[in-house]
This record gives C-alpha cells, sequence and structure tokens, in this order.
C-alpha cells in the first residue's frame, strides 16, 4: 500500500479552454446563454409577479363586490341568519365572525393568522396576504363590514370576513413559466454555439494567416506576405506586418549582398597575395641563413621581418580557409583514424609533447578528416600555450555516441564578458595585445572544422580554474 504525505500526490489538471479559438467559443456562448437565461428569467419573473398580483386583485375585487352587493340589507347588530348570507355571499373557504356569533364553511377557515385579524381590525379596510400552509400557496382575504350613516360617515358594524383562496393553480401556471425561462435558455445554448463558431472562425481566419506568414518568414521565406481583408483593426495588423517583412526582406538582401561582395573580396584578396608572399617568402628564407652575419640593428630587423612575414602568411592561409568555409566549399577528406595517433602526431610536429599532459588511451577509432582534426588541436594547444599557465591537459575520451577531445590550462581563465566572443574573428580580449603570433580565426576556423564533421566545440572554465575547450566529434555518421 503506498502513503501519500500531504501536498505530495499529483494536481489535479485544471479543466481550461486552451487556444484563443476555445476561448473566444467559451465566452461567446457564456455571454449568450447567461444573457438569454437572464432575460428569460427576468420575463418569467416579471410574468409570475404579474399573475400574482392580478390574480389577488381580481380576488379580493370580487369578495368586495359580492359583499357590497348584500351589506345593504343587512340589520345591525346582525343575528346568525345574516351571518350565514354573509358566508354565502363570500363563497368557499370563508368564515364570518361578529363578536361571540361565528359563521364557517370550508376546510381552510382555521388558516387565517392572527396578524391579519389585528390588521383588519386596526385599519379598518380590506387587508390581503399570502401563506404557506401544508406545501400548498394561499391567499388570506379579511375585510371588515363597515356601516354608512346617511351623512356618509363610515364606521365598523363590529362584522369581519375572511376569505382563504388556494393559490395552487397560480403556482402552476408560474412554475409553467419557469421552466419556459429554463427551456428557452436550453434552446438558445446550440444556436449559441453556432453563432460563436462562425463568429470565431471569421476572427481567428486572418489570425491564422498571419501566423503562418509569421512562420514562414522564420523559416526563411522573406516574400511570405497575408493579404488584409476589410478595414477593421486586423486588417491594419495584417498591413503592419507586410510592412515589417517587406522591410526585413530589404535589409537581409543589402545584408547578404555585402556579406557575398565581403567575402569575395576577401577571398579575392588573398588569392592575389599568394603569389607575392611565395616570392616574399623565399626571400625571407634566404635572409634567414645569413642574418647571423649582419650587423645587431640590420639582424634584428631581419628577424622582425621574418616573424611577420610568416604571420602574414598564417593570415592570408586563414582567410582562404575562411573564404571556403563562408562559400561552403570547404571538402572533408574523411578516413579511418586513429584519434590518439592523430592528435599525438599533430603535438608532435609541433615540438609540443613535453609541453602538454597528454591523457589519450589507445584504440579510439574515428571517421574523421586528419588534417582539419589537425587545425583544430592546434589552435585549442596553441592557444592554451600561449594564452593559459602550465600544465596544459589534453585528453581523449570516447563513448557509443561520441568522440570527446578536452584542453584544459591552468591561467586565469576566461572572463565572463569574453565567453560570448571566443569565436567571434579577430575577436581580442585585450585590446592592448594587437600584435600575437595567431591571425585572430583560429578559434573561428577550428569551430567551423568542428560543425562540419557534425560536431560542436564549446569553451568555458575549468573547475579548478584555466580555460576549457572541448571538441564533440560525433560516431557513426553516414555522410562522412
Amino acid at each position: 500500500m503506498r502513503t501519500c504525505l500531504p501536498g505530495s500526490g499529483r494536481r489535479t489538471p485544471r479543466l481550461r479552454p486552451r487556444g484563443l479559438r476555445a476561448r473566444l467559443v467559451v465566452a461567446f456562448v457564456l455571454v449568450t446563454v447567461l444573457g438569454a437565461a437572464a432575460a428569460a428569467w427576468s420575463s418569467a419573473g416579471s410574468a409570475s409577479t404579474a399573475l400574482v398580483t392580478s390574480t389577488q386583485q381580481r380576488i379580493t375585487e370580487g369578495l368586495a363586490g359580492r359583499l357590497g352587493a348584500i351589506t345593504p340589507q343587512l340589520t345591525y347588530p346582525p343575528d346568525q341568519d345574516a351571518l350565514d348570507r354573509l358566508r354565502t355571499a363570500a363563497g368557499a373557504n370563508a368564515v364570518v365572525t361578529y363578536r361571540d356569533l361565528r359563521s364557517a364553511d370550508g376546510t381552510g377557515t382555521d388558516l387565517v393568522p392572527d396578524g391579519l385579524r389585528a390588521a383588519v381590525r386596526s385599519r379598518n379596510r380590506l387587508v390581503a396576504q399570502r401563506i404557506e400552509a401544508g406545501g400548498r400557496p394561499w391567499l388570506v382575504v379579511g375585510t371588515p363590514i363597515m356601516i354608512t350613516a346617511p351623512d356618509g360617515a363610515r364606521t365598523p358594524s363590529g362584522i369581519e370576513v375572511y376569505s382563504v383562496q388556494d393559490l395552487a393553480d397560480v403556482e402552476q401556471q408560474v412554475d409553467g413559466l419557469a421552466r419556459s425561462a429554463v427551456v428557452t435558455a436550453a434552446v438558445a445554448l446550440p444556436l449559441a454555439v453556432l453563432l460563436a463558431l462562425l463568429a470565431a472562425g471569421s476572427v481567428l481566419r486572418p489570425v491564422r494567416e498571419l501566423r503562418d506568414t509569421a512562420r514562414r518568414l522564420a523559416g526563411g521565406d522573406l516574400d511570405a506576405r497575408s493579404p488584409p481583408r476589410g478595414a477593421d483593426e486586423l486588417a491594419d495588423l495584417t498591413g503592419t506586418v507586410n510592412e515589417m517583412a517587406e522591410s526585413v526582406q530589404t535589409s537581409m538582401v543589402a545584408m547578404d549582398r555585402m556579406q557575398a561582395e565581403a567575402r569575395r573580396f576577401a577571398a579575392d584578396v588573398s588569392h592575389e597575395l599568394r603569389t607575392p608572399l611565395s616570392t616574399l617568402t623565399a626571400v625571407v628564407e634566404v635572409l634567414a641563413t645569413t642574418a647571423d652575419g649582419m650587423e645587431a640593428d640590420a639582424r634584428e630587423s631581419a628577424q622582425l621581418a621574418i616573424v611577420e612575414t610568416h604571420r602574414l602568411v598564417r593570415l592570408v592561409e586563414d582567410l582562404m580557409e575562411v573564404a571556403r568555409l563562408d562559400a561552403g566549399t570547404a571538402q572533408l577528406r574523411a578516413e579511418e583514424v586513429d584519434v590518439t595517433g592523430a592528435v599525438r602526431d599533430s603535438l608532435g610536429a609541433r615540438g609540443w609533447l613535453d609541453r602538454v599532459d597528454l591523457v589519450a588511451p589507445g584504440g579510439i577509432r574515428l571517421r574523421l578528416d586528419r588534417r582539419r582534426l589537425d587545425v583544430v588541436v592546434a589552435n585549442l594547444v596553441g592557444n592554451a600555450l600561449r594564452h593559459g599557465e602550465p600544465p596544459v591537459r589534453l585528453a581523449v575520451s570516447g563513448s557509443r555516441e561520441e568522440v570527446r577531445i578536452e584542453v584544459t590550462d591552468h591561467g586565469p581563465g576566461l572572463p565572463e564578458n569574453v565567453l560570448p566572443h571566443v569565436f567571434d574573428r579577430f575577436y581580442k580580449a585585450d585590446a592592448a595585445r594587437t600584435r600575437t603570433p595567431g591571425s585572430g580565426l583560429g578559434l573561428a576556423i577550428a569551430l567551423e572544422n568542428a560543425r562540419l564533421h557534425g560536431g560542436d566545440l564549446t569553451a568555458g572554465n575549468a573547475d579548478g580554474g584555466g580555460a576549457r575547450f572541448v571538441l564533440s566529434l560525433p560516431r557513426n555518421r553516414e555522410d562522412l
């Protein structure tokens, strides 16, 4: 048996209409049905009140008329025969009293409340009161018999007449009016649902069209537009969205054109620089072999020229690589590679094996472009050696899904404001460090090479301090 602690059970989901269409339909139906019910109920209430009032008026006027026709024939003080005549004129369920004399007929004569008797005696006029007895409604009417003198003065004779009338038929009519109100509200429900669906459809159709247009724009279809219909607020919104899409399309076209021109310019410049740089490199190499025999100033200038020439060659090569990546012409020459051996060869070719702690088990094989892996490793390790502090650690690990290459150092790490821009082209965390051996494109090229393999390259800080770069390469890619 499972015991549930208070508050630990699953929350009962609230039944709440989702979507604008459902909310519009529910709101429209509720307003319509409630309005119809309120109107029907109000009409039924008014009709019920009018029915009860008219019935009460008819009964009281009838009683007063019948008594008024017989009272002139009576003698005062009255005897039992006079009381019987008054009771007969009053009708069924009536009682007539005069001091100790009493004439009654019917089963409801004992329903006359004492308050009504007191009101008749104190007011000296006809009084009516509705009561409930035995589960049925009754109307009790009481009136005194007045003596009119020749001069018109009216004095009470002491005779009191009370009539009790059953209002069950009237109550049935009132109940019928209430049922009619309920039926009216029920009949209004399907009509309200139909009208709500039609109204919601007409209102939401432009909204759906705007949604589809927005999705097409988000998907890259800058030609997507929604035709405005009518002259309401939705038509204004549609026009505004179309204007926005036109502006975005114009801006994107202009931006694409500028980016294409910039890429073409960089590629053309890099290509044109290759020939003169090849010649300049050959001259520099000759200069390097004779630098030792030069004067100190000349030797320093020669060495500076050699360094800057090599830096320029590296920059041009990186620019050409970036141009190929941007143009989508960079190709992978994939082969089955021993990842540990490839990493070790990359470090050994640059003389870094004694400067890097390599943690790489054997037997990790992956299909990839060996040259591009060398570019990524060289950029990550070179960046750690230049900007971090020893020891620099490179760890290779593999799982069924991917192979990971992690490079960490023990330097100050990457500041929070630098992390979002680590892979930006030509970005320098320290603006004062304008002359560095690199081109400022190494990490950007490394990221693009990782993506060419379907992987990723992330930057962050290690738990113990220092920068941490992780290259993730997926296994079992069929397109490599």
